[in-house]
């Protein structure tokens, strides 16, 4: 059986698939950020793939009886998948592999290369296959386990995780992603993005735009923001978002979804969610609690 890629061009043939619930799917930002989850099982199978995308692949559970991977001609692994095996391909590297009763459980996130480049060219980014690395494969579970649960996480959230998994990815080898040239965020861009923030509560806010009004990389902007303020960006605007919507709570009747689409929430259940989790009370609790 001959399948097309779900990013990019090339072919995967595959003997005696079997396949095993629904994959868990997601993306963001029209394609740039893209997650899948799902279970791969066949006796045999064989791909050719190049990709616009950098690819980080995770294994969480199952193995091969034999993996070879060529990336660009080269060999660059002949073994085996195991649990917690990580690769990382760069965006248009040509991947060609073999793979020998495969049975696996694996979380693939692809990101676009000009938003997630680390500020270096794809030519320079290394090339892994099936290494560890015990933060990429936490954050890659937490999504999973996110969008498993029929939720859609924020943005500017996964735009941070990418941020933090490509930055870990760089420095697999040793090697560290090179810093940036910026100094600390100054009180001036602060106010500028906490303005910002204000103005789109009730709108999708975006890491890369909040990053765009400091002049900087996603991963610079991340770090130095966490720094100065002491919480991720995407945290930052959980809270803002939190305390506005108990300024609703206290002085409208408004339905909690209407409240909820008001902020910027997804669904009124990411909504109780998230109050829930900062306040200790769900939104109805914390307003029952006002008036009683």
């Amino acid at each position: 059986m001959a399948l097309t890629p779900m990013i990019g061009e090339g072919e995967l043939r595959v003997t005696d698939e079997t396949r095993s619930g629904p994959p868990h799917t997601c993306s963001w930002l029209d394609g740039a950020i893209v997650f899948d989850h799902r279970r791969w099982s066949c006796r045999e199978a064989e791909l050719t793939w190049t990709a616009p995308s950098h690819l980080i692949v995770l294994t969480h559970t199952g193995k091969t009886a034999r993996t070879r991977i060529s990336c660009s001609g080269e060999l660059v692994y002949d073994g085996r998948d195991r649990p917690g095996a990580l690769s990382f391909i760069p965006a248009g590297v040509e991947r060609s592999g073999s793979y020998c009763e495969p049975d696996l459980v694996y979380s693939a996130l692809w990101l676009d290369h000009a938003r997630f480049g680390c500020e270096r060219s794809a030519e320079t980014l290394p090339i892994l296959v099936n290494r560890a690395d015990a933060v990429v494969a936490a954050l890659l579970t937490a999504l999973h386990n996110d969008v498993a649960f029929g939720g859609k996480p924020d943005t500017a959230y996964v735009e941070h995780l990418a941020a933090i998994a490509m930055h870990r990815v760089m420095a697999i080898d040793g090697g560290k992603p090179r810093p940036s040239a910026h100094g600390a965020l100054g009180k001036a861009t602060l106010r500028r993005i906490e303005e910002y923030v204000e103005e789109h509560l009730n709108g999708e806010i975006r890491l890369s735009d909040l990053a765009a009004i400091a002049d900087m990389e996603i991963d610079s902007f991340a770090r130095r923001f966490r720094t100065a303020i002491g919480m991720a960006p995407y945290a930052f605007v959980i809270a803002r978002r939190i305390r506005r919507a108990e300024q609703l709570l206290a002085d409208s009747d408004r339905e909690l979804a209407l409240i909820a689409a008001t902020l910027g929430f997804s669904s009124q259940s990411h909504f109780t969610t998230a109050f829930k989790r900062e306040r200790g009370m769900t939104p109805r609790a914390y307003r029952q609690q006002l008036f009683s």
